[in-house]
């Protein structure tokens, strides 16, 4: 689980004669992970696109621009089928002509419809004006214009302008939005005298008659034009469920044949031989191998390079060569089919001969051993994350970081145990767990992205632990009858909500940091692990000490060392683990004093903070610029209290809304809700006192009217009051969750970068195999 699976490098080399068939059987096994040749082997070249490649591509264009403008979802599929080259190019033709036909008119009446509708929002102020259109034209004395502005602020402007503009008539319409100016003037000084008005001026139409019935004839031809489109779209859409199917295969056989055309592009090659290289899963290797050999028997040599483990910075630190990395056999000249013939130590050999020519570029020299020279491939394997299903979809939130390297320890597991434990105790509600859950369950169902479903796994487990806690603090939605039924009124724990148990508000307070200093560990102790590629005492001074300190420093705040200066919840008689709320007898770790100090009275010097300054000198010695971070330890730890904080909010904020809906009194230190347990609050009022009550609450109004007008309030409360709760459960639990794993957890050790392992292959779904 925190490694990835064991990759091995591998290279296939052979005849150029067998390389279409060798192309085809690497594809069809899914296998091979390609690296890109760098272009340092003497003599070799980037081979080039086998034929058909161009074509291939350009069909294959063709079809997804088909597929969009037919809308093509992928649903249109009904069975597998196989596409011949016939199909690709009469039955592809057909579709294509048909298909640009009916896009081509359904854009020319689209953009005739965009033209009337301009058309008629142009005239619609006309209309509102009630004045025919072959009235604002035509004149030689007098200036027209028609737009937006207000009626009483152009008139005055028309009364008080320098020029003379007199006499001149306005219009408007009902609203008093739409204004036509008739004057006696020119244009310019119209236009001018309008301009200080806030004046909009329209465009004036090129028509006559009536406005209102021009206007209804734009309406019918708008009517016409969209029964016109409707009709196109209907044929589209009729054309997509004929041919869509045929596409979506098309377009995986167009997909495949590029992949297999255009895979020579990063072989290198010579004029009669290529050399393609990759990864593969170890334990894969065999069927790699038999698979070509059932291809293209003997005719193509398949080496396991090595099998490597990798430091931090991508150096090899323990290489495994396998296989034989020599000579790769001379070729028979006088063989039957010129190419050559089976080495004797059963290996298979390499294409070449007389006929197919030697693929070592001087007749002589390893291909393999040129490899191990020229180094051309330098990159760090592809990763294949070896996680169990459960754990799966947590991977998701890793790769928001980034993927794993190869040589990185993979932390995935450790937020699959983590990130809902986080979540669930700060939540802590059955109610919302049980929503939280599905949820989950329904973005698992509903949506077919990978990243979608991985986070309907994930709330699927967040809602899981909120349940288990839930159950355990009592709690639904907030209201404590699950532990009236459950525990018959005692829960094993409590959030610390209520005046009663208080003590448990200190006591989770004390859990997070513990939480915090655990998981800060495992950080710690991962960059341990991987630091050790370097030397034991690499790890010690980079990753040991930080662990030295982290001890250290708890274990003296812990310490009787320091009580007194600690708080009491922490240390001593009245600490969380001593009674309040838990029994363990626990009041503090040992002073550990070594030696005291003839300052004062004596300053004891506790032997915990010697550890944490022995972590602290050997943090200098390897890393000094890290030495000023040294309180992280500290600060770190302290940032997970962010657990206990939020617990407590979301806690309060589901009281607050019960409160206002149920209302509550206090009685010996515990908080009840009056209408879920059946009381009124005349009955609290005479039995506890006013000063029990805490509020009355929306549903135990006194009278008819204050009963209705409370319950109506009420459930509206309830139901925004509890989705908000459960919105912003996501938000800040869920976000602070992530955080103290990204930020806290993952910067000890983890820097990611990883390539995902992405084999030369397709994963058919609407074709058959040939």
């Amino acid at each position: 689980m925190l490694r990835p699976e064991r990759m091995s490098l591998v290279s296939v080399t052979g005849s150029k004669q067998v390389m279409d068939d060798a192309i085809e059987r690497i594809h069809d096994l899914r296998l091979l992970h390609v690296t890109d040749y760098d272009g340092e082997w003497e003599g070799f070249a980037p081979g080039d696109p086998m034929e058909g490649a161009d074509a291939a591509s350009e069909k294959l264009v063709t079809v997804r621009a088909l597929q969009s403008t037919l809308g093509v979802t992928g649903e249109e599929a009904d069975t597998t089928r196989i596409v011949t080259d016939e199909a690709l190019e009469e039955e592809l033709e057909a579709v294509r002509t048909e298909a640009n036909e009916l896009d081509d008119r359904r854009d020319e009446l689209r953009d005739e419809l965009r033209n009337v509708e301009d058309r008629i929002d142009a005239m619609e102020p006309y209309a509102r004006l009630g004045i025919d259109l072959d009235l604002f034209r035509g004149y030689d004395a007098l200036a027209v214009s028609v737009g937006e502005g207000d009626p009483d602020r152009i008139r005055t402007a028309l009364e008080n302008a320098d020029a003379d503009v007199e006499p001149y008539e306005l219009f408007s319409d009902d609203s008093d939005q739409v204004v036509a100016v008739f004057a006696r003037t020119d244009e310019d000084t119209l236009t001018n005298v309008l301009v200080e008005t806030e004046f909009t001026a329209y465009e004036l139409p090129n028509a006559e008659g009536s406005p209102e019935a021009y206007l209804d004839e734009l309406e019918d031809e708008r009517a016409r034009l969209r029964s016109q489109l409707e009709d196109a779209e209907a044929e589209l859409d009729d054309l997509r469920r004929e041919v869509g199917g045929f596409l979506l295969a098309a377009e995986e056989t167009l997909a495949i044949r590029v992949q297999r055309r255009e895979a020579p592009l990063s072989f290198a090659t010579t004029e009669n031989a290529f050399v393609a290289e990759g990864w593969i899963p170890t334990e894969r290797f065999v069927d790699l191998t038999e698979g070509l050999y059932d291809a293209v028997g003997d005719h193509v040599e398949v080496d396991e390079l090595e099998r490597a483990q990798y430091d931090g910075e991508g150096r090899i630190v323990d290489r495994e060569e396998v296989g034989d990395r020599g000579t790769p056999g001379t070729p028979d000249p006088t063989a039957a089919d010129g190419r050559g013939e089976a080495r004797a130590d059963g290996g298979a050999t390499a294409a070449a001969g007389a006929t197919a020519g030697d693929p070592r570029p001087d007749g002589g020299e390893d291909v393999a051993a040129e490899r191990g020279v020229h180094g051309t491939t330098s990159s760090e394997p592809p990763v294949i994350q070896q996680n169990p299903e459960p754990v799966k979809p947590f991977e998701s939130l890793v790769e928001v970081i980034n993927r794993p390297k190869y040589s990185e320890l993979d932390p995935t597991v450790i937020v699959f145990m983590t990130f809902p434990l986080f979540f669930g105790l700060m939540i802590g509600d059955l109610g919302y767990g049980i929503l939280y859950t599905a949820i989950g369950y329904w973005l698992t169902k509903n949506f077919e992205s990978d990243i979608m479903t991985s986070l309907g796994g994930v709330a699927i487990f967040a809602g899981v632990f909120t349940m288990l806690f839930g159950v355990l603090y009592g709690e639904i939605f907030g209201l404590h009858v699950l532990g009236e039924i459950v525990w018959n009124g005692h829960p094993p724990i409590h959030k610390g909500l209520q005046p009663g148990f208080a003590e448990y508000a200190f006591f989770w307070l004390v859990v997070s940091v513990l939480f915090g200093i655990a998981h800060l560990a495992i950080g710690w102790i991962f960059d341990f692990y991987e630091n050790l590629d370097h030397g034991l005492e690499h790890a010690v001074l980079h990753s040991g000490s930080w662990l030295i300190m982290l001890f250290g420093l708890w274990a003296w705040v812990f310490s009787h060392a320091l009580e007194g200066t600690s708080p009491g919840f922490m240390v001593g008689e009245d600490s969380v683990f001593n009674g309040h709320p838990f029994d363990f007898g626990f009041t503090g770790l040992p002073a550990f004093d070594l030696f005291t100090l003839p300052i004062g009275d004596g300053l004891a010097i506790s032997g915990w903070l010697v550890i944490f300054l022995i972590g602290f000198v050997l943090l200098i010695v390897g890393e000094p610029i890290e030495g000023v971070e040294f309180l992280n330890v500290l600060v770190n730890a302290l940032s997970y209290t962010r657990l206990a904080a939020v617990l407590l909010a979301k806690a309060g904020m589901a009281y607050v809304v019960n409160l206002l809906v149920f209302g509550a009194y206090q009685h010996d230190g515990e908080t009840h809700f009056i209408f879920t347990e059946g009381e009124t609050v005349a009955h609290v009022v005479e039995e506890y006192g006013r000063e029990a009550l805490v509020f009355p609450g929306l549903l135990n109004g006194e009278g008819a009217l204050a009963l209705v007008l409370g319950a109506i309030a009420g459930v509206v409360i309830l139901v925004l009051g509890h989705i908000l709760v459960l919105v912003l459960g996501i938000t800040s639990a869920g976000l602070q969750a992530i955080r103290l794993e990204y930020v806290e957890f993952f910067g000890k050790f983890f820097e990611g970068g990883g390539e995902a392992y992405d084999p030369l292959g397709y994963e058919r779904q609407y074709t058959a195999e040939d």
